[in-house]
């Protein structure tokens, strides 16, 4: 891998940028590696990665049916935080928001992480309360997080509806200053590229069609290009979880459905920060292109499918449009969707699955981008060492045996309320 650098630069420009090797190899697959991670997004990259260079396991191939980064990874909203209330939550996101602030220097590519902020508006004194509380579980974990006033929200984002007659009135808010985006298809590049320069096997166009095992134990994969064999699996599938996990016979406490988000055409810098309101739920914020891209709940049924009803953007475009009534008469320039996979309590799930040898990291309804940096880490370390990472050790099945659940939303066993 040639190092990316100022110099590097200078030095490409003298030859009009004609000798950039090739960022990742193209390799066809072997019969047998020792780890096969089924997933090219930006968790299976960052699982083998860190495999490679944390734990020395070279003899890697990462699996993608399709392009890297064309599922959850690159249709997403590209926000990172790690404002959460509950310890496990807590430690596990800030643990990623610590890997994202050394990121782009780790993997020698621009991954475009800016600290722009993320604010929690609040409507009702009900939400004020909710918002002191995790403001104070926040600090209490070590995480950063101040209260905002109305005239402090107001001076934040000089286009939110701070006005009597707002339509719905905003009290406070909370603001995590260290939370902010990312651009998705970097980090899916930035790892791809770092963990072909220590030795992995990256194999696009690469579907699973079956899991191979013996007994209780899964001795590799069956593949649109071939059988190939491996001594341990990971599943990074997001979505598809639970269909790779039924090629095994098993069941999972998740379901898949669409989660959409839309941007409007350029404008004018207009919002600095992350804007989020958990009573509409609807996330705002603009790009670098000066694009809004503006998110919102899941689709109500389950599917696989990587588009969805027009009524939930519609959702989101009138809930944005009555915090910022400036943008109402902006056209939407593009909506994607993608196919999120919800747990039974609303948090990931990084565990073993009772098959010898099979790995799952999935279960991530919102949050899976965020996530990426801790999860890779989380998951090569499970396959790795069979057992769980500090920071992942509530994430395992075992939860929903025991009743211990980590519902961070209080909606009880309900996917789709998560």
């Amino acid at each position: 891998m040639m190092p990316y650098s100022v110099f590097a630069l200078a030095r490409q420009a003298l030859t009009g940028h004609r000798s950039w090797p090739a960022a990742w190899r193209d390799p066809a697959p072997r019969a047998r590696y020792r780890v096969i991670v089924i997933g090219g997004g930006g968790h299976g990259l960052a699982t083998a990665y860190y495999l490679a260079k944390t734990y020395g396991i070279t003899d890697v191939a990462v699996l993608e049916k399709a392009w890297l980064g064309g599922g959850n990874t690159g249709r997403n909203t590209a926000i990172v935080r790690s404002n959460y209330l509950l310890t496990a939550n807590s430690r596990f996101y800030e643990h990623a928001l610590k890997l994202w602030e050394g990121l782009s220097a780790d993997l020698n590519f621009n991954v475009m992480f800016s600290q722009r902020g993320m604010v929690n508006i609040a409507h009702s004194n009900a939400e004020i309360s909710a918002l002191h509380r995790r403001g104070n579980a926040m600090r209490l974990n070590g995480v950063d997080a101040e209260l905002l006033s109305r005239d402090d929200l107001g001076r934040l984002m000089p286009g939110l509806d701070l006005s009597a007659a707002a339509r719905f009135p905003i009290l406070g808010g909370l603001i995590q200053k260290r939370g902010g985006t990312a651009r998705h298809d970097a980090v899916a590049w930035g790892y791809a590229r770092a963990a072909d320069a220590r030795g992995v096997d990256i194999i696009q166009n690469c579907e699973v069609t079956a899991l191979r095992r013996d007994g209780d134990r899964i001795t590799g994969v069956e593949t649109t290009r071939g059988p190939i064999a491996a001594d341990k699996v990971a599943i990074c599938v997001a979505g598809d979880s639970g269909r790779l996990a039924a090629m095994a016979g098993l069941r999972l406490p998740m379901e898949s459905h669409v989660l959409q988000a839309l941007v409007s055409e350029p404008v004018k810098p207009m919002l600095d920060v992350v804007a989020v309101s958990g009573a509409l739920h609807v996330y705002i914020n603009q790009s670098d292109k000066g694009e809004l891209v503006m998110g919102g709940d899941i689709d109500g049924c389950n599917s696989y499918a990587q588009r969805g009803d027009p009524h939930v953007l519609d959702h989101v475009v009138e809930s944005a449009a009555a915090l910022f009534p400036a943008i109402r008469r902006l056209r939407m320039m593009r909506s994607w969707g993608g196919t999120v996979d919800m747990s039974m309590d609303g948090s990931p799930i990084i565990t073993r699955l009772p098959l010898a040898g099979l790995y799952l990291n999935g279960g991530w309804c919102y949050g899976g981008f965020k996530g990426t940096p801790a999860a890779g880490t989380a998951m090569a370390h499970l396959v790795a060492t069979d057992r769980p990472h500090p920071v992942a050790d509530r994430f395992t099945l075992d939860r929903f045996d025991t009743g211990d659940l980590l519902d961070e939303r209080g909606s009880g066993s309900s996917p789709w309320m998560h």
